[in-house]
């Protein structure tokens, strides 16, 4: 059987959408109690390599593709598959990639609603508990770590909802596929070069 594409029904769709609200709450509050921003700084974070692990954002980041002009998508396309090369090149070479995202456009991201959760959640401060109780921590981009040096009673974002959340929609996504399902681990230009997650 040719595998079909994963399509997300409205309702879901809101509540992914409901969900990266959510995020971006979270993550005003803790900026804000940290008095921190994004404005005026040198660097820009869509530059930085991040996997992305689920079919519910790569299909949810096709949904918002599907929105743009032809050409626009056309445009973005082929800045994608540069960027599948050159990270791979890199990624050969053992270091890092630093590649400016397909997606930014003068400094801001082109499809900024259906941006993925790390893209929402990134900069400040967080914590994260795995399924099996060990605790992550993030110390924020290193603007935030350079303003908060010297103040002990930061409180990070605690990503563990979100997270649980994701899964959760993801689980309700792929339903009995779950358990056959590729692994997704993916940057956001492998998922724009791969077209609309399949299965």
């Amino acid at each position: 059987m040719k595998p079909a594409e994963v399509v997300l029904t409205p309702e879901f769709s809101r509540q992914v959408a409901e969900l990266y609200h959510d995020m971006e709450a979270a993550y005003d509050k803790t900026a804000g109690s940290l008095q921190f921003s994004c404005s005026g700084c040198p660097d820009n974070c869509c530059d930085s390599y991040f996997l992305h692990h689920t079919y519910t954002e790569w299909s949810y980041l096709w949904q918002g593709l599907k929105i743009l002009e032809n050409s626009q998508r056309q445009s973005i396309t082929e800045q994608a598959k540069k960027y599948v090369l050159e990270s791979e090149a890199v990624l050969a070479r053992g270091q890092r990639p630093i590649i400016m995202c397909p997606l930014n456009r003068d400094g801001l991201c082109s499809l900024y609603s259906h941006r993925l959760m790390i893209c929402r959640l990134h900069g400040v401060p967080a914590t994260f508990i795995r399924p099996d109780g060990q605790k992550i921590n993030f110390p924020g981009c290193f603007r935030c770590q350079e303003q908060i040096a010297a103040d002990n009673s930061v409180v990070p974002l605690d990503r563990t909802q979100f997270f649980r959340r994701l899964v959760d929609l993801e689980i309700g996504l792929l339903g009995h596929r779950r358990m056959t399902a590729p692994k997704v681990k993916l940057t956001i230009a492998q998922m724009i070069v791969k077209g609309p997650p399949s299965l």
